[in-house]
C-alpha cells in the first residue's frame, strides 16, 4: 500500500535508532518509539540488556525533540491503536518481529515495509548473490561484499595480495604479561536518562539475570562516533594479532566494543569499516588488524544477517548432533562461583557482570562447553540472545546454532569448533592457576574440556569420520590407551 511520503510517521523498533534510519529523505518525519511492557517481561534478560535498549529508545526520543512520539504501551498493538494512524516501518530483525509487522499491514496499521538500511548489503542482493547454493562458506562472501563496497582493495585485487589474514591474527597472548598495555575502551558518562531507567526498571520489578552496573556501551549516534574514534586511534592497531587470544586480567584487550551500537542500529559498517580502512591507508595501524576488523564487520557480521532470513525460521530447530541436554542452574543463573575451571568461571563472571565477553570466549569456553555437554541448541541460543547486551533475534541462531554447535550438518561452518584443554591454555593465561590441567584427561585433577573432548568424539564418531577436517580426531581417540576410563568419568562428572 503506497504511504504518504511527507506525512505519514515512522515507526521505529529499538534496534533502529540511527541517522541512517532517520534521516535522509525521512528527515521531516514524525517518529513513533514503542516501549512494550509485554516485550520486556516476555523473556529472563540480562538486567544491563534492558538498560541498554531503553536508554538508547530514550536518548533517541531525545534528541528527535519534537518529531519523536514515544509512547509506553502494554504492547506494540496497543501502542499503534492509541496512536491512531498508519505508520511506515522498517525491515525488522526477527521472524517474530517481521510476523507482527506483516500482520499489521493486513490491518493497515502498518503503510508499507522499507527495506532496512542498517546492513552495506540488502536482503534481495544477498539472495542474488545466494542463488541455488545448498552450502554457505563465509570467504567467498567476504570477497565478493570486499569487491562490491571497495574495501582495502587495489583495483580487482585485495591489498597486500591476500584476502584473509586470519593466520596471523591468531597468537596467544604475550607472556609475563597480566594485559596488553592498551588503552581502555570508550565509556560514555550516565545521564539523567540513565538513572530514570534504572528507577523504572527497578519500579517494574522485572525477573532479569546478571549484576546492574555502570552503562559501558554506546547507545547514541554521537557516542558512538567517539566509541569508535577511540578504538580506531588508540586500540584497532593491537586488535589482529591478539583477536583470538584471552586474559583473565583483561577481558576487553583490544576489541572495538562496537557490537552494541551496531546492533542498537546506532552506528552504520560502513562507517566502521572505513573508519579502519582509512586508518590503514593513513600508515597508523598494520594490514592485520585493519582486515581482521573489516573481517569481523563487513564480512563475519552480514553474513549472519543474511543466512539467518536464508535458512527461515525451521534453522531454528537444527538439531543434526541430537543434542537435547538442558542447561544447567549455575549456567542459567549466572554462578561462575560454583564452577572450578578457570576459564569457564572467568567467561560466566563476565556474563554476569557485564553482559558481554569476546567472541573466543564466546565461541571455544561456552560453546565448547556446551557442545561437549550436549546442551539443546535452540535453548543455548535462546540464551545467548537473552543474557548478552548484544543479543538480538537475528544474531545468535547462526552463530550459535550453525557455528557454535554444528547443529546444522555443516550448512555454516565445515567443523564443529570442539577443542580440549590444550587450545585453551595455548591461546589464554586461565589454566595456570586452575584446579584443573589441560593435560591430564583421567583423574580429580581431569580437565573437562580435554576429557570432555574425547567423550564428545567419541559419542559423534560417525559424524566426524566421515569430515575430512575431523576425521584425524577420530584416529587419535582410537589411539588413546585409556578411552574406556575417560569415558566412564565423563558419563558421572556432574561438577566442572
Amino acid at each position: 500500500m503506497a504511504a504518504s511520503a511527507d506525512q505519514t510517521p515512522l515507526w521505529l523498533f529499538g534496534d533502529q535508532l540511527g541517522p541512517h534510519f532517520h534521516a535522509g529523505e525521512h528527515a521531516g518525519r514524525e517518529v513513533l518509539l514503542v516501549e512494550s511492557r509485554s516485550a520486556l517481561r516476555r523473556q529472563r534478560y540480562h538486567r544491563q540488556k534492558l538498560h541498554l535498549v531503553l536508554s538508547a529508545m530514550r536518548h533517541a526520543a531525545d534528541g528527535l525533540g519534537e518529531r519523536a512520539t514515544l509512547m509506553q504501551a502494554d504492547g506494540y498493538l496497543d501502542a499503534l491503536r492509541r496512536f491512531g494512524r498508519p505508520v511506515l516501518v522498517y525491515e525488522p530483525t526477527s521472524f517474530a518481529a517481521e510476523e507482527l509487522v506483516r500482520r499489521l499491514a493486513k490491518e493497515q496499521m502498518v503503510a508499507e515495509i522499507l527495506p532496512t538500511p542498517a546492513f552495506a548489503l540488502s536482503r534481495r542482493d544477498f539472495e542474488g548473490w545466494a542463488g541455488n547454493r545448498e552450502q554457505f562458506r563465509m570467504e567467498a562472501f567476504y570477497r565478493d561484499q570486499r569487491r562490491r563496497f571497495g574495501v582495502l582493495m587495489d583495483a580487482d585485487q585485495p591489498v597486500g595480495g591476500r584476502w584473509n589474514l586470519d593466520e596471523e591474527n591468531r597468537e596467544p597472548p604475550p607472556k609475563g604479561r597480566r594485559d596488553l598495555g592498551v588503552p581502555a575502551p570508550y565509556r560514555p558518562r550516565e545521564d539523567d536518562i540513565d538513572e530514570q531507567v534504572r528507577r523504572d526498571l527497578d519500579a517494574m520489578g522485572l525477573d532479569t539475570v546478571g549484576a546492574d552496573g555502570p552503562r559501558r556501551f554506546a547507545v547514541t549516534p554521537a557516542e558512538a562516533r567517539r566509541a569508535l574514534r577511540r578504538f580506531v586511534e588508540h586500540r584497532l592497531a593491537h586488535f589482529g594479532r591478539y583477536e583470538d587470544a584471552m586474559m583473565a586480567d583483561d577481558p576487553t584487550m583490544a576489541h572495538s566494543m562496537l557490537s552494541v551500537p551496531l546492533n542498537l542500529g546506532v552506528l552504520h559498517p560502513l562507517e566502521a569499516v572505513h573508519s579502519a580502512e582509512d586508518a590503514y591507508h593513513a600508515g597508523d595501524v598494520p594490514l592485520t588488524s585493519a582486515e581482521g576488523f573489516v573481517r569481523q564487520v563487513l564480512g563475519w557480521r552480514e553474513y549472519m544477517w543474511h543466512l539467518y532470513w536464508h535458512f527461515g525460521k525451521d534453522y531454528l530447530h537444527s538439531n543434526r548432533l541430537s543434542a537435547h541436554g538442558s542447561l544447567p542452574s549455575w549456567w542459567l543463573e549466572l554462578e561462575p562461583d560454583a564452577v572450578q575451571a578457570a576459564c569457564l568461571r572467568e567467561a560466566l563472571a563476565g556474563v554476569r557482570d557485564t553482559g558481554w565477553v569476546h567472541h573466543i570466549q564466546r565461541l571455544m569456553v561456552l560453546g565448547n562447553h556446551a557442545l561437549q555437554r550436549g546442551y539443546d541448541p535452540q535453548r543455548l541460543s535462546d540464551w545467548f540472545r537473552f543474557s548478552f547486551v548484544d543479543g538480538f533475534g537475528w544474531v545468535m541462531p547462526p552463530n550459535v546454532v550453525g557455528m557454535s554447535q554444528h547443529a546444522d550438518g555443516g550448512r555454516l561452518a565445515t567443523k564443529p569448533y570442539a577443542s580440549g584443554g590444550a587450545y585453551i591454555n595455548r591461546m589464554s593465561d586461565y589454566c595456570g592457576g586452575c584446579a584443573y590441567d589441560p593435560r591430564v584427561r583421567v583423574g580429580d585433577n581431569a580437565c573437562p574440556f580435554t576429557a570432555g573432548y574425547w567423550a564428545w568424539v567419541h559419542r559423534h564418531t560417525d559424524v566426524l569420520e566421515t569430515n575430512y577436517r575431523t576425521a584425524r580426531a577420530v584416529s587419535s581417540m582410537n589411539r588413546l590407551g585409556d578411552l574406556d576410563d575417560v569415558l566412564d568419568q565423563e558419563r558421572s562428572r556432574d561438577s566442572f
